[in-house]
């Protein structure tokens, strides 16, 4: 029974150049029910994430000679499951610069063993959501000039593909599968990241932020993704949209 359960277990990959703090992490992993997957350098971690392929991936930004921020555009390239950055960096700026380029999570050190546990199911669980939603639902959203297709993972805009990390993704299907409702930021952070802490306001804030970078929307005058402030976000139908520009 025990090889059973050893299989179900989720994995997790855990990279810090921080021999002691690597094994307090795995042991603090393991306890909670996960499989410990630890890695001093991104090597080893490309390495590790090619062969167990873990269901999240923790990672330190500060790697020594290397930089972690680079190991994390790598992971972005290679696979969709969930990345929560663990560090002592936790200036606006390395948090805002972690979650533009792709991290779900952004968690300072030091930290509470009970949040960072369920930081991590949430994303862990979250992710497996998202994927089985892939496989089993499919379909194509479309909303103005914008197609999101749900099998194939894919956004296009007047035709021309959009390169999207996998927190983009879900943050415009929530919104585009909710076209011309405004739907509230903390229902956002909650559904979305499954956040239910005001802190999660950031997430959604620059997660937004760069999604509309990334579509070419004048913050000034946005044809698609309209904050309505104090309330949420609402993604324009195409009439509201067109209205809009008049």
């Amino acid at each position: 029974m025990g090889a059973v359960s050893g299989e179900l277990r989720r994995k997790l990959l855990i990279v810090d150049d921080d021999t002691e703090l690597l094994g307090l992490l795995a042991e603090i992993v393991e306890q909670a029910g996960f499989a410990a997957l630890p890695a001093q350098d991104p090597p080893t971690a490309l390495e590790i994430l090619e062969r167990e392929q873990p269901d999240a991936v923790l990672l330190d930004v500060m790697l020594g000679p290397w930089d972690g921020f680079d190991l994390l555009r790598e992971l972005q390239r290679r696979t969709d499951v969930p990345v929560l950055i663990l560090t002592a960096r936790g200036g606006e700026n390395d948090r805002v610069r972690g979650l533009e380029l792709g991290a779900d999570d952004y968690i300072v050190k030091p930290f509470s063993v009970r949040e960072l546990i369920a930081r991590i199911r949430v994303h862990v669980r979250r992710g497996r959501a998202d994927r089985d939603v892939r496989r089993r639902d499919g379909g194509t959203l479309r909303a103005g000039p914008l197609t999101l297709d749900v099998d194939e993972h894919s956004v296009k805009k007047d035709g021309e593909s959009l390169h999207l990390t996998v927190s983009e993704f879900k943050l415009l299907h929530h919104l585009m599968s909710r076209a011309g409702h405004v739907v509230q930021t903390s229902v956002i952070a909650k559904e979305v990241w499954g956040y239910e802490d005001d802190g999660a306001r950031d997430v959604v804030r620059v997660t937004l932020h760069r999604l509309r970078r990334k579509l070419g929307e004048d913050a000034s005058n946005p044809r698609l993704l309209q904050t309505v402030p104090g309330v949420g976000v609402m993604m324009l139908i195409p009439e509201e949209s067109d209205s809009a520009s008049l």
